[in-house]
C-alpha cells in the first residue's frame, strides 16, 4: 500500500472554507472510479498550510496512474487556480 499526502496553501484572497468544499466535492468521489485509489480525504488544516489531502493506493503504479488519469485531471481544473504552493510526500507500507 502507498500513502500519498499533499499539503497546500491557497493564493491570497481565496475563500478557504469554500475552496476546501469544492476540492473535496470533486476529488473524494474519485474513490471507486479510478483503479487502485482506495481512500482519499480532504481536510482544512489548522497549522502551517491551508488544507491537506490524504490518500491511499494499492501500489506505486496506481499512484502514478492516478496522477495522469483523465478523471483526476478533469477534477483539478475545478480548483488548481486556487493554489499557491504544494508539498507532497509518498511512502509505502
Amino acid at each position: 500500500m502507498v500513502k500519498h499526502i499533499v499539503l497546500y496553501t491557497f493564493k491570497e484572497g481565496v475563500d478557504k472554507e469554500e475552496a476546501v468544499k469544492i476540492i473535496a466535492s470533486v476529488l473524494e468521489p474519485l474513490v471507486g472510479k479510478i483503479p487502485g485509489l482506495l481512500h482519499l480525504e480532504i481536510r482544512r488544516a489548522f497549522q502551517g498550510v491551508d488544507y491537506a489531502l490524504y490518500s491511499e493506493f494499492e501500489s506505486k503504479q496506481d499512484l502514478e496512474n492516478y496522477a495522469k488519469h483523465p478523471l483526476h485531471l478533469e477534477a483539478k481544473e475545478h480548483f488548481f487556480h486556487f493554489l499557491d504552493s504544494r508539498v507532497a510526500a509518498d511512502y509505502e507500507l
